[in-house]
C-alpha cells in the first residue's frame, strides 16, 4: 500500500515531534503493509511556515535515518498545502510542493468556512496542468451545508482523499457518515492516513482499506490505496487510471434521498414543535447522521 498523506517529518508541524516518533511511525506503517509514504507537512503561513526546499531536505534526512535503522520504507516529498493566494505561482517556484514532483498536489481548504473563490482556485490549478487532491473533505465542518460544492469540484476533475480513520469513526459520526457516503457515490480517489503520531492519530491504512472494501469491494479498495497512489507517484495521467465507481447505485440513491428528505421535513417542522421534541437546528443534523449510519 501507499500512503500519500502523512505528517511524519520530525519537529516541522503538528505531526511527529521528534525523530524517535518518526521512526516509530515508519515502523508502524511498514508493519501495516505500507511500502511508500509521502511526507506531507502543513504549509500554512503564520502557523507552519514550511517551504519546499526545507521539506525536501527533511525528507532526505528521514530517509537516511530509516535506512540506517533498517526500516524498508520509501519516502517521497510532498506537502499538505493550505489554500493561499498565488497557489499556482507557489507551486511553480517550489515554495509549495506537489507529491513526488508529479502533477498531483494535496490541497487543504479552511476547515470551518468555505473560502471565497474556492472553485476558481481549483479551476486555476486544473488549467495550469495540476491535479488537485482535496484533503479529507469528509472532515470539513461545512460539508453538510455545502456538499454540492464538493460534488462540483469532483465533476471539474478535482480528486478526493478521505482519511482512513474517518471510516473507523475516529473523527466522529459526521466524518464517518460523509466518508461512507462519498465512497458509496463513487467520489473518492485516494485513501490515506493523515497520521500524526502512533497513538492519537496512528498509521492505519490497512484498517481503512478493509472498511472501504466492505462497502465498495476489494478491487476498488485496492485502487484507493495502491493503484491510484502508484499512479500519482509515477505521474500517470488521470485518464490512464481507473476512476471510482458507485458501490451500489441503489444504496447511494437511497442514502442521499433519505438524508435529503429527512432534512427537508425537519426544516419544515415548526420551531416550537422542534423544541418540544428536543431538537434544535444544530442538533437536528447530528440526529440525522445517527439515523442514517
Amino acid at each position: 500500500m501507499i500512503d500519500l498523506h502523512c505528517h511524519i517529518l520530525p519537529g516541522i508541524d503538528d505531526g511527529a515531534p521528534d525523530l524517535s516518533i518518526s521512526l516509530d511511525m515508519a515502523g508502524a506503517s511498514v508493519a501495516d503493509g505500507v511500502t511508500d509514504l509521502a511526507c506531507t507537512p502543513h504549509i500554512l503561513p503564520g502557523l507552519y511556515p514550511n517551504r519546499g526546499p526545507q521539506i525536501r531536505q527533511a525528507t532526505q534526512q528521514l530517509q537516511d535515518a530509516l535506512d540506517q535503522h533498517g526500516i524498508p520504507l520509501r519516502l517521497v516529498a510532498g506537502a499538505d498545502n493550505h489554500i493561499a493566494p498565488d497557489f499556482v505561482a507557489g507551486l511553480r517556484s517550489g515554495h509549495l510542493l506537489c507529491l513526488a514532483d508529479s502533477r498531483y498536489v494535496l490541497v487543504e481548504p479552511p476547515h470551518h468556512v468555505v473560502p471565497p473563490r474556492l472553485e476558481e482556485t481549483f479551476f486555476g490549478l486544473l488549467t495550469a496542468g495540476y491535479i488537485p487532491i482535496l484533503t479529507h473533505p469528509e472532515r470539513l465542518s461545512w460539508i453538510e451545508s455545502r456538499y454540492e460544492v464538493v460534488a462540483r469540484l469532483g465533476r471539474m476533475g478535482v480528486w478526493m482523499q478521505i482519511t482512513a480513520g474517518s471510516l473507523a469513526g475516529a473523527f466522529g459520526k459526521s466524518a464517518k457518515y460523509w466518508a461512507e457516503r462519498m465512497l458509496d457515490e463513487g467520489r473518492v480517489h485516494i485513501l490515506a492516513t493523515d497520521a500524526h503520531d502512533t497513538k492519537r492519530r496512528p498509521p492505519n491504512l490497512r484498517l481503512g482499506h478493509d472498511l472501504a472494501a466492505a462497502r465498495v469491494g476489494e478491487g476498488e479498495a485496492e485502487h484507493l490505496v495502491a493503484t491510484r497512489p502508484r499512479g500519482v507517484l509515477d505521474n500517470v495521467a488521470p485518464s490512464s487510471l481507473p476512476m471510482p465507481t458507485v458501490a451500489s447505485s441503489k444504496r447511494a440513491h437511497t442514502i442521499a434521498n433519505n438524508f435529503s428528505n429527512a432534512n427537508r421535513e425537519t426544516k419544515e417542522r415548526p420551531a416550537a414543535q422542534r423544541r418540544v421534541r428536543g431538537y434544535s437546528q444544530r442538533g437536528t443534523s447530528r440526529w440525522l447522521r445517527r439515523l442514517f449510519e
